[in-house]
């Protein structure tokens, strides 16, 4: 008889969700950016949500959008966006599927001990700064 070994992973807490909040909005303050984060679980379900109040209102769905697309598809956003351009190999994926996917960079994948546990999102900021608030939080929970 074989066994095999299971190794349990922690789930993304609310605790972790504060820290990729808090990280984001940080690195965006001290960039003189206004933003909304979105920290979804490894289900999709919204574990933590904050916008700046001078931030633009889009940027709440935009962040939940990127953090969403992240999970789905276990990738960085910033990673994803030429794939869908028209020359691109899945050009046609976001009009395929009746999801809330969003393909700008912002989004990043969360994990733990190699296994995806949730993704954050932000918005508000151009994207390449999405992208780097987003992922000094995910460095920041890692360390």
């Amino acid at each position: 008889m074989s066994t095999t070994l299971s190794t349990t992973v922690t789930p993304l807490t609310t605790a972790d969700a504060e820290i990729l909040v808090d990280t984001a909005r940080r690195a965006a303050e001290a960039a003189g950016v206004t933003v909304s984060v979105t920290v979804l679980d490894a289900g999709g379900h919204l574990l933590a949500f904050r916008r700046d109040d001078r931030a633009v209102l889009i940027s709440g769905e935009s962040s939940t959008r990127k953090a969403y697309t992240a999970l789905q598809l276990d990738s960085a956003t910033a990673d994803l966006v030429d794939l869908v351009k028209p020359e691109g190999p899945f050009h046609s994926l976001p009009t395929a599927l009746d999801r809330p996917l969003l393909f700008i960079a912002g989004g990043v994948p969360v994990h733990r001990d190699g296994r995806l546990i949730g993704a954050v999102g932000v918005g508000g900021g151009a994207p390449e700064q999405d992208h780097g608030f987003a992922t000094a939080a995910v460095e920041a929970l890692s360390r």
